[in-house]
């Protein structure tokens, strides 16, 4: 991937050491108020924190340092676009000494870089301008090489504007391509009349031909074609425009970064080489991540990006202020932003940061927006601030029907909870809220859905895990100091004791591979995904850095999140590494890339401890059956296969990093690519042939709330081309009662005719 730059509390009781901590920081806290001195009091505190309260703090030392070096260089510079290599020759002679800066807190490695840096950003400006200045030849015979890792420093500029001449030129020949094909599809289409249209989108569409969509194709036949068809110079002078204002919209993110932001990506550097987990979190970035847990922030409700130098409304959030009052739009500019009657203040070219923070603020508080409409005119809006949830973070229940049986689908994104306020929602209240909705509705199976569920709360995945079994363990954690804790559902009552199956895949970590190992060390439900799952077996806790200075004059200096705990399933083993095997192994996109823990060089190791005490689920008596009949259907699915079949091409694309530049090559590749990839496009069309629907409460919110409705639509439109859903279905359904009856009664019949 090439960026410019790449970004990357269960409640743990530390009072101990942080009063350890904080009685040994107070001595030497700074007197000046300097931005060196902030930076080196966060070294000090980064590193004095992590090595009192990490799980198995990695040694400062030279082999720390070198790792540390080339995990900055990669994040700063991925593709090797700004450094020259007598950059690097000057840099190398700090490769084995960062970890003596650290324990100096000498800044003169991430000054010297950071200075670098900003001034080969700003030259290179001027390589990709010059680049996209004039029309560029498409008919030389070159390629490029985009496997950066392996690509050494330019050891010139007019190497390194070579290099950048490439990667723009490829930029711009993809683009244009892509154009050209387009507009060849319209010549080709332009003369048929509206039913050959039809016929062929019915055609394409197939089997998810949907009615709605086919009316609005029919409403677009019959508006009139607006459409010109460019020339070649036409649509190259085109591409070459829309390529410079990509590269100058990433260059003003860059500008708009202080060398508080840079020196924060150095932090991280430092706290990710402990494990991959253990990380710097800025002041704004604390934030951000607090929101993302808990789901909720105070404000007007509305996503925000830059524009030029404009700041875009993107998106209302549903149930927001900004939402209900109805006068902000997307695709409004913000201009000024005032704080009740105090002055507005223009915000044009500010950071979208700063401008986030002035927009934002405590619930019951006035905010009045100058806003640019799209048809130019320009409008004061006011809008009293609220708490705003977003939906997208929360659980969400659908309803599917086959055969005449009901079964519910729980969606959870993440284990989120809310750390300040302990009566807000949480997943595991809302979790049991959606099991009771869906037994109210009469389901005799349950999917609870984790995939691409990167965890969160400890606390939460134990309340889930709770709803589904009697009282017993749910997880197992350990310090460093070797002590076990056990953390128990203690509520003898079960939410759900009927058919479950739990869905997981490569991303599925943490929370999601606890809930998981439960369930299938307890035999109560079956675990359907990826050949196994991330394999994040660490607690991370977060610890805010204020709190081990008095008095400071530095402003806000952030948190450290840090591995305090390895956790082990019931069953003794740990996740770590291995994450959690599927009971039902189905292939995806991903089973042959390299993604999970067990490939990041500095995650900890994998290790085992004693089981815990706990009794296998008893009601489930036909799970075996269930797994082998899945088994079996799995293996003669063609269409699994052919899913398997692509993640074996996609792992092999995977290595390709040469591209010709020559136009009528590049067509060429692309062409044999498509002409590839064309056997799998069944996968896309793929139609299951189920109807899901929402539960009645969310019907009603449905019928007054638009955005809402689109949501829902996208995702159970998704449902229904899912075939991982489908077969979690007819696990449950083999889950039922009846399913065993059946299989008994078949083996009686044959055993009866064998004998006859």
């Amino acid at each position: 991937m090439n960026t410019i730059i790449q970004f990357m509390k269960r409640h743990y009781k530390i009072i101990v050491l942080v009063l350890a901590i904080s009685l040994g920081l107070w001595s030497f806290i700074p007197k000046t108020s300097s931005d060196p001195e902030k930076d080196k009091l966060l070294l000090e505190l980064l590193t004095y924190v992590i090595e009192k309260g990490h799980y198995s703090p990695a040694a400062i030392d030279d082999d720390f340092s070198k790792g540390v070096y080339k995990d900055y260089f990669e994040a700063i510079d991925p593709s090797k676009r700004f450094f020259l290599q007598s950059d690097m020759d000057e840099f190398s002679k700090y490769e084995l000494d960062i970890d003596d800066q650290i324990r100096n807190k000498d800044l003169s490695f991430f000054n010297l870089t950071y200075t670098r840096l900003l001034k080969r950003m700003e030259e290179s400006k001027e390589y990709y301008k010059s680049v996209l200045k004039n029309p560029i030849d498409y008919s030389v015979n070159e390629n490029i090489n985009t496997d950066y890792e392996k690509a050494p420093y330019c050891t010139s500029v007019d190497e390194l504007k070579e290099r950048w001449r490439k990667q723009v030129k490829l930029t711009t020949l993809a683009s244009l391509v892509e154009k050209q094909k387009i507009q060849e599809e319209y010549i080709k289409n332009k003369n048929k009349t509206p039913e050959e249209k039809l016929a062929e989108y019915r055609k394409k569409q197939g089997a998810n031909l949907n009615k709605e969509a086919e009316a609005k194709f029919i409403e677009g036949l019959s508006k009139k074609d607006t459409i010109s068809t460019k020339t070649f110079a036409e649509m190259e002078k085109q591409t070459r425009i829309t390529a410079e204002k990509s590269l100058d919209d990433t260059f003003t993110f860059i500008k708009d970064l202080n060398k508080e932001d840079w020196f924060g990506i150095f932090l991280n550097i430092i706290a990710t080489r402990f494990d991959p987990h253990t990380s710097y979190f800025p002041a704004d970035e604390k934030e951000k991540f607090d929101v993302s847990m808990s789901g909720k922030l105070e404000g007007i409700g509305a996503r925000l990006q830059k524009k030029n130098d404009y700041t875009e409304i993107t998106e209302l959030i549903s149930g927001g202020p900004a939402w209900k009052q109805k006068e902000l739009e997307a695709g409004d500019l913000v201009l000024k932003v005032a704080q009740g009657d105090n002055e507005p203040v223009d915000v044009v070219g500010m950071r979208i940061d700063d401008v986030v923070k002035k927009i934002k603020g405590p619930k019951g508080t006035e905010v009045r927006l100058t806003v640019k409409k799209q048809d130019g005119s320009i409008k004061v809006i006011t809008i009293i601030r609220d708490e705003v949830e977003i939906e997208e973070t929360y659980a969400k229940s659908s309803i599917v029907e086959k055969n005449g049986v009901k079964y519910g689908i729980i969606y959870l994104p993440k284990f989120y909870i809310d750390f300040v306020d302990k009566d807000s929602r949480d997943a595991g209240k809302d979790i049991a809220i959606e099991v009771k909705r869906l037994k109210n509705e009469g389901v005799k199976g349950i999917v609870m859905d984790v995939r691409d569920n990167g965890g969160g709360s400890l606390k939460t995945v134990v309340d889930i895990g709770g709803l589904f079994i009697e009282k017993g363990p749910i997880v197992q954690i350990k310090s460093a100091a070797g002590k076990k804790e056990v953390l128990y559902d203690n509520d003898s009552k079960v939410e759900w004791d009927g058919p479950l199956v739990i869905m997981t895949n490569e991303f599925s970590a943490s929370a999601s591979e606890i809930l998981a190992a439960a369930m299938q060390d307890y035999k109560r439900a079956v675990v359907i995904g990826s050949k196994q799952t991330y394999g994040k077996g660490t607690v991370q806790n977060v610890i805010d850095l204020n709190q081990f200075v008095r008095g400071s004059t530095y402003g806000d200096l952030g948190a450290l999140k840090t591995t305090t705990q390895k956790f082990y399933r019931i069953n003794g083993g740990s996740t770590q590494l291995e994450g959690v095997k599927s009971d039902i192994v189905m292939p995806d996109a991903y089973a042959y890339l390299k993604m999970g823990e067990r490939d990041v060089d500095n995650a900890m190791p994998w290790d085992k401890i004693d089981a815990a005490d706990y009794s296998l689920w008893n009601k489930q008596l036909n799970l075996d059956l269930a797994i082998a009949n899945s088994k079996k259907r799995l293996e003669a699915n063609p269409q699994m296969q052919l899913i398997d079949e692509n993640a074996k091409w996609r792992e092999e694309r995977s290595k390709e990093d040469v591209y010709s530049l020559q136009i009528d090559k590049f067509k060429l590749e692309q062409k044999q690519l498509e002409e590839s990839n064309k056997k799998f496009k069944s996968i896309e069309d793929y139609n299951n042939k189920l109807k899901f629907k929402s539960l009645p409460y969310e019907e009603a919110q449905i019928a007054t709330d638009v955005t809402l409705k689109e949501k829902r639509n996208r995702w159970h439109e998704s449902l229904s081309k899912d075939i991982y859903i489908e077969e979690a279905i007819h696990v449950l359904d083999d889950l039922q009662p009846t399913a065993a009856k059946k299989e008994l009664n078949t083996k009686l019949k044959k055993a009866k005719g064998i004998k006859s």
